[in-house]
Parts: C-alpha cells; structure tokens; sequence
C-alpha cells in the first residue's frame, strides 16, 4: 500500500498505521496546553497574536491551541487578551520542489480578521523537518502583508533541519532516523490522537522534504 509523503516526511494516509506510538491522545494534549501557555508567556498576551496552521494537519492544531488561549484568558483574565479564529496558510504555490510535483493540489489561505499587518504570526504544523515547508509558509507570509514577528509552532521536532529554522514552541523533540516515517494522527481528520514512528520500507527518494 502506498503512502502520500509530504514535505515534512510525514504520511498523509488516513488508514489505520502500524508502529510506535510515542506520544498519545493525553500527551498530545498537555503538549498543546503547554505551547498555549508558553505563547502568552513568550508575547505578554494574545492580544496582537494570529495563529496560522499550514494544512493539512496544522490547521486542526491551531484550532485547538486557540481553544486553549482562549480558556487562559477566560480562566486569568489579565494574563492574556482574546485571540482571533487560527486562519489556514497554503504553501503550495511557494514550494522549493513544485517543479518535481506540477500536479499538486493548491489549498485554501485564509487569514483571520484583521489580517496579519502588525501582528505576531504564529505559523502552527505537525512535524518539523527539514524546514523546507516554513520557509515556503514565510515566503507566502511575505506577500500577504507585513507581520511584526513570526514565530513557530510545531508539535513535532525530528530534527535533520536542512535550512536555520528552529521552533519558538515544541510539543516534543523526537530524534529520528532519516529512513523513518513519523505519522501525524489527529481526531478532526483520522478519527483518533496519535504520533506514530514507522520504520521505511525503501530508503525516500522524493528529494527534500
């Protein structure tokens, strides 16, 4: 059976996978809880913070990390301003490897209310990679308007970094071997919360991810 890989290494596939799971429903949870709480610590509030989740999976976890600073808000009020929806940032058109792959499918940018001007911009994705995939998002950023800073949340960091991008916020740091998968499981698209490492079954060849 065939797997899409995306530019991070990961599988797209929505079947049930076989490996093991290093991180569960409870622990992805208290991940996301903590970058919440990080987030408002590291900008002194949400007042001035959009989130935007690069698809497929970054955009159900910057849904959920909007939940959370919204229940800090609601629980400590002076600790943190509301926060706008998360909005979705496509990065397809601006991919080092578009070439290699002209058929790919273009997703949907949307920006949350009051666009990104001015503001710090949170880009929020599964799995960091090779970085490839955050330099095209900070490519797509830069013709959508001018943020004051952008900072990354990712749920995942498997190091192999091919270009120097680093994470302001991890869920969980996970040395990996360059021949592993790592699966990205989320309840809004797979029906369950997992993060799976599955051993290759041929050395990748797609190039960069």
């Amino acid at each position: 059976m065939s797997h899409d890989l995306r530019h991070d290494g990961t599988s797209t596939s929505a079947v049930p996978t076989t490996g093991t799971v290093v991180l569960g429903p409870t622990e992805i949870q208290r991940a996301l809880t903590r970058i919440a709480h990080e987030i408002v610590e590291r900008n002194k509030g949400t007042g001035d913070v959009v989130l935007l989740g690069i698809p497929t999976r970054g955009v159900p976890l910057a849904h959920r990390l909007v939940e959370r600073l919204t229940a800090i808000a609601a629980t400590d009020p002076g600790s943190a301003d509301p926060i706008a929806p998360a909005g979705e940032l496509d990065v397809t058109m601006y991919r080092d490897d578009l070439r290699d792959h002209p058929t790919r499918t273009i997703g949907r940018t949307q920006l949350p209310p009051g666009g990104v001007d001015g503001k710090v911009v949170v880009l929020v994705d599964d799995v960091l990679y090779s970085g490839r995939t955050i330099r095209a998002a900070l490519d797509a950023i830069s013709d959508l308007g001018r943020p004051r800073a952008v900072q990354l949340a990712t749920l995942v960091d498997r190091g192999h970094r091919e270009l120097p991008i680093r994470p302001d916020f991890v869920g969980k740091n996970l040395p990996t071997s360059h021949t592993e998968r790592v699966r990205v499981r989320l309840a809004e698209l797979d029906g369950e919360d997992a993060v799976v490492i599955q051993p290759a079954a041929t050395t990748p060849t797609e190039g960069h991810r």
